[in-house]
């Protein structure tokens, strides 16, 4: 995530106040380094800081922390913010667990950084009573251990944030974090009707049309009023559709990247059947019900497609983008460049953001599958921010609702090898948080 534009950082206290509100949360045990563009503040990443005194892990550590930051191509230097509370006494500043001096860290750190023309600009320790310049040896201004955090948490920049409407909160994952992600509450109307929306889609998933149809209602009701409730008939089909990967997939895809994309990609993937099938189901497209009982269809469910409903036309895209004629349209994105955030250049982040709220919702209905698919489609979403934490916080719930999700697997290993997605790591399509670019 990049820094707002329109927030002014006039010393110290101001950088280290936007990093909790940049994480959402204030960090501990992490190194958090910050590119920088010219004047301005670039890309915020947060790893954990080493635990080992070995001289090799540190370098390979610099190394991993430089290879981020180079996702940032127009950065020219770096600012290092060290977040622990041990080693306060010890002038060479803190270290983790007291085995990794701070200086031996910062000296690895500045060399990696410099190799990678990003040079450290800056660095501070930042402890939970106290934070002081990494580089100030006067003791009339830097002295022992260092000067109170209040500063910071009082800073002008920090008020103008929570003037935004930015909140912290305790890091994801942890008891106090309060998040929303919450346990599968016990539903027996929602349970109910995915078991019977479950059986019914069973004979259906090599269907075109029957593909169409549940395109249609994640549509529709991404479209509603997001603080809107949606009927227990209307929750069970959609978690009934979230146990069908290729439909999750399409979901996902088609929230970042539009209808059109997720369309070719579910032809691409060959998952339709060319033989005659059950006639499409589904609740009713012309309300998303969000406030009655989402029935079936009856001019849907169990029968044909209704009058005036054509069967997939390939040339539908182009006029539903009102591309004038003559002109052929833009390249449709895969799946695959579209999870890894590759393509399209810039994502939906608003419709990205209602169906994350969406699958909250749908997580919290039910137990099973449903819930981690539900978790995971928030754990992709968090990925895509650069929110690392918050999308492992997410997948490790995923995992609990059902051991051996596999999406969830190969993501969880994505965030754990520091993949970080395409689209965060370019300042035109990345997320954020506040407004557009920083100062």
């Amino acid at each position: 995530m990049t820094a707002p534009q329109h927030l002014t950082i006039t010393g110290p206290e101001d950088i280290l106040g936007y990093v909790p509100h940049s994480l959402g949360y204030w960090p501990s045990r992490s190194l958090v380094a910050m590119t920088m563009q010219g004047k301005r503040l670039g890309a915020t990443l947060r790893v954990d800081l080493p635990v080992s005194e070995s001289r090799r892990e540190r370098e390979d550590f610099a190394r991993n922390v430089a290879g981020y930051l180079l996702a940032d191509d127009a950065a020219d230097g770096s600012l290092l913010m060290f977040f622990t509370n041990d080693g306060w006494t010890d002038a060479s500043g803190p270290g983790e667990s007291g085995q990794v001096a701070g200086r031996l860290l910062l000296a690895d750190l500045e060399s990696a950084l410099g190799l990678a023309g990003m040079p450290v600009r800056d660095a501070w320790y930042v402890g939970e009573e106290y934070w002081r310049n990494a580089y100030c040896t006067d003791a009339g201004c830097c002295a022992l251990p260092g000067r109170p955090v209040a500063e910071i948490r009082d800073s002008r920049l920090n008020a103008e944030m929570v003037f935004l409407g930015s909140t912290v909160g305790a890091p994801p994952g942890t008891a106090l974090a309060g998040d929303d992600m919450q346990q599968a509450a016990e539903d027996p109307a929602v349970e109910a009707a995915e078991e019977r929306w479950a059986d019914e889609l069973e004979g259906r998933r090599a269907s075109r049309p029957q593909f169409d149809r549940v395109m249609d209602v994640w549509e529709r009701v991404l479209a509603a009023d997001p603080g809107a409730c949606i009927a227990p008939e209307m929750a069970g089909f959609l978690r009934a559709c979230l146990c069908v990967p290729a439909w999750r997939d399409a979901v996902l895809v088609m929230a970042a990247a539009g209808r059109p994309a997720a369309e070719a990609g579910a032809e691409e993937f060959g998952i339709f059947s060319a033989r005659a099938s059950l006639p499409i189901s589904g609740p009713a497209v012309s309300d998303p019900a969000v406030s009655d009982p989402a029935v079936s269809d009856p001019a849907l469910s169990g029968h044909s497609a209704p009058a005036g409903r054509a069967e997939p036309d390939p040339e539908r895209g182009r006029v539903d983008q009102g591309i004038p004629a003559g002109r052929e349209p833009a390249p449709v994105p895969g799946y695959g460049e579209v999870l890894l955030g590759l393509s399209p250049a810039l994502p939906d982040w608003d419709t990205m953001k209602r169906l994350e709220d969406l699958m909250l919702l749908l997580s919290s209905r039910g137990p099973g599958e449903a819930r981690a698919a539900a978790l995971t489609a928030k754990g992709w979403i968090e990925w895509c921010r650069g929110r690392g934490s918050f999308a492992h916080a997410s997948l490790s719930r995923a995992l609990e609702a059902s051991p051996g999700y596999r999406l969830a697997e190969l993501l969880s290993e994505v965030v754990r090898r520091g993949t970080i997605c395409g689209w965060a790591s370019r300042r035109e399509a990345a997320w954020q948080k506040f407004g557009t670019d920083a100062a």
